[in-house]
Formats: C-alpha cells, structure tokens, sequence
C-alpha cells in the first residue's frame, strides 16, 4: 500500500497549535497527542545505517509504539498474528458480535474502565453459560477471543465486542470434542435478552456500590431516579448481538481477526483532505435495514478540533486489555487444552520448533510490503549495517500537574 497523502498527525498537529486545546486533554490524551505528534519523527529519536557495498547513508527514526497511533499497528498485528498461527484448530469457526445501545454511551465515556470490564465479563459469563446448557447441544469447555472496538465509521462512540469462537466445546471428563450442532453456534434472540438483562444487572450493581462516577456532564445520572430512569430506556430498547456465518476454513479465521485486533478508530488512509479549516474523510454508511453487506461511501467533514476529539473519545486507560483470551484459550491453560483438543480430534500436532521460532521484525517486514528493509535502497546489492543511535528531544512526561478530569466531547 503506498503512503497516506494525509496522516492523524497532520491534523493532531494543527489541533495542538492552540494551546488551550492541550488544556483541556487528560493526562492520557495528552500523551497520545504527543506521541502521534512525535512518531517517526526526529524528535522520538533514532538511528544511522549504512551499507556495506556502496556506503550509501540511510537514517530511521523510531515509533511512538502508541496503541491508538494508526502508523504503528501494522507491525504489532503481524507480530499478534503470528503468535496466533499455532492457536489454531482444524475445526469450524463462528464469530459474532455484542452492541451496547447507544443510550447507555455517556455513561460508558466516563466510566470506561468499570463498565468495559464489565462488558467483558458480562459476554465471557454468557457464553460459558450457554455453553453448559444440555439445551444449545454441547456441555463442556468452550473457548473464544473477545475484541473490543469503541468506534463507528464516522469515529464516533459505539461499544461493541467482537467474538471469534470455534464451533465446539472440549469435554475435560471424557476428553472428547463435540462439535457445534447447529450453524450459528448459539440463538442470537436468547444472547440478545440474556446480554440485556445480565448488562443492566451489572450497571444497577456498579451504581449501588458507588464504583460509578458522575462528571459534571452526567451529574444528572448521580439521582437513582435518573439513573434508574436511563436504564429502564436502555431496557426498552432491543439489543443487537449479530452472528455471522461461520468462516469457510480456520485460515480465513486469522485474516478475519486481523482486520479488528490492532485497529485504531480511523487509519490514515480514510482522510481525503486535510486543512485548517476543515478535515475530510470517507466512511461506509451501513443500511442495515435492507442488508447487513450492504452500504454506500460517503464523506464526512469535521473541523481539525472536532476530529481530534473525536479521536480521542476511543483512549483506553492505562493497562487496559483491549483483546482477550477466556476458556481452553485462556493463556492460563491454551498449550495444554490445545494439545489434548487437536488429539481428541485426530489434528497432527503442533511441532515444538515452529511454535518457539519468532520471526524477527525483518522477516516480518518483508511478507507484510515485499521490502527488505536490510537491503540498500541505493545499489540493491549491499546490506544496511547500524552504525550509531541517537535520543530524540521528546521526553514522555507525565508531570503535567493536575488536568481536568472531564473527558474531551
């Protein structure tokens, strides 16, 4: 793919020329601010390579390695993936995906550490109940991958969770595999009330034991009656749990993953035009009425303000897990499960040697754009030798004294 004519960064740049801007931000958006501000730029620092043939001269300059920056996830996808490769079984795989409805999205901005575990916990408890019910057909271990995305096309706050699952559960008494009867694994109409009413009863608990803050803009929601009143709507209201058919073949699964585990809430290829008045970018409007795969593309036009902050309203906090691993998956008990799992099925077993083998950011490099980034791009023949490294003037900082606890809308 060749080089985005606009970056986030172009934009992050113009929002940061106003200094009252950087007031606002929390000290988390600060530091994603900067370190797009800084990515790959002389001030994150670097080094000198040169070649061992022509002794032509080529200088890199080093990554933010920031989580919501969109030039440094293609890397660490390849690198996830790959460690993926040896998770995989030769069996049918279903994936399906959990929405919060949108009335319940202020409340999930302000509290996002509390009510996206919850999330979590609320979707892993689900599906291994369902998973032990004599009812769906299967009774034993199941095993998923939960992915949480934050975003819509037009960047803005849509919390849903993405769930990959092979077809099957693993019966630890008899060592068997059972296979999924029916196609989509579970009924989507029983997640959906079961996820609604399992959600809410976490919100109602979070609330009465006060693990739930109220901002000044949702100091409304801090009176039961109002709190009370959000949640009977969020309960009018139908939950959507979409399942997809399950993939044609298990490598299709880590293609399909790839797309969602290492995504930002827009990448630098959807921005079409950048200037200090105005952001353009392209998003897929979905007509989900007529057709879930269908949908047209049309532009979207935000100040460089509003797009930054936008932006922003998809930071996760500090040590969040944004993808998880639950069952036989768990990382906890994965090596041996997947062994017993590939045995009871008649799987050929992983060899040792290729699960401990990494491939190094060379190898990886090359499979992901076709270039050896070792190779001199001057006289093709020689090879880039490190000669010196050199610090950036950047310095993360976290002593920007006390900033405002508000989230930036």
């Amino acid at each position: 793919m060749s080089k985005p004519k606009h970056e986030v960064a172009d934009i992050v740049s113009i929002f940061a020329r106003d200094k009252e801007n950087i007031r606002r931000l929390t000290v988390t958006q600060k530091r994603v601010v900067e370190d797009i501000l800084y990515c790959r730029t002389v001030g994150m620092g670097g080094h000198s390579s040169q070649c061992d043939k022509c002794r032509h001269m080529e200088i890199s300059y080093n990554s933010c390695r920031n989580r919501h920056c969109p030039k440094c996830q293609s890397l660490a996808k390849a690198k996830w993936l790959e460690a993926r490769k040896n998770d995989l079984l030769p069996v049918r795989y279903c994936h399906a995906v959990f929405t919060l409805p949108h009335e319940l999205n202020d409340l999930v901005l302000y509290n996002k550490k509390v009510a996206l575990n919850g999330l979590f916990d609320t979707v892993s408890q689900i599906l291994k109940t369902f998973s032990e019910n004599t009812k769906h057909g299967l009774l034993g271990q199941l095993g998923f991958t939960l992915v949480l995305h934050t975003w819509n096309q037009r960047i803005t706050p849509h919390y849903h969770l993405h769930c990959v699952i092979p077809a099957g559960v693993y019966d630890k008494n008899t060592g068997d595999w059972i296979d999924a009867r029916y196609k989509f694994l579970f009924p989507v109409k029983a997640l959906s009330k079961v996820f609604k009413g399992k959600y809410l009863s976490f919100l109602r608990k979070a609330y009465q034991n006060r693990r739930l803050g109220f901002p000044p803009a949702i100091e409304s929601l801090r009176k039961k009656k109002a709190f009370d009143d959000l949640l009977s709507t969020a309960m009018g209201k139908d939950w959507v749990v979409y399942a997809k058919p399950p993939f044609k073949s298990p490598s299709r699964v880590l293609d399909y993953l790839g797309q969602y585990t290492h995504k930002v809430a827009i990448g630098n290829h959807r921005i079409t035009k950048v200037s200090k008045k105005e952001v353009t970018f392209w998003y897929k409007d979905r007509d989900f009425k007529k057709n879930r795969y269908s949908f047209q593309v049309r532009t979207c036009h935000l100040s460089a303000e509003k797009f930054v902050r936008r932006f922003l309203l998809h930071e996760l906090p500090m040590g969040f897990t944004r993808i998880r691993h639950y069952g036989f998956l768990g990382n906890n008990a994965k090596t041996k499960r997947l062994g017993q799992i590939r045995e009871a099925i008649g799987a050929p077993a992983k060899e040792e040697k290729a699960t401990s083998r990494k491939k190094d950011t060379r190898r990886l490099m090359l499979e992901l754009t076709g270039i050896d980034i070792a190779s001199c791009p001057q006289c093709k023949v020689g090879k880039l030798r490190k000669i010196e490294e050199f610090d950036g003037v950047y310095r993360r900082n976290w002593n920007w004294g006390r900033s405002s606890p508000s989230v930036v809308v």
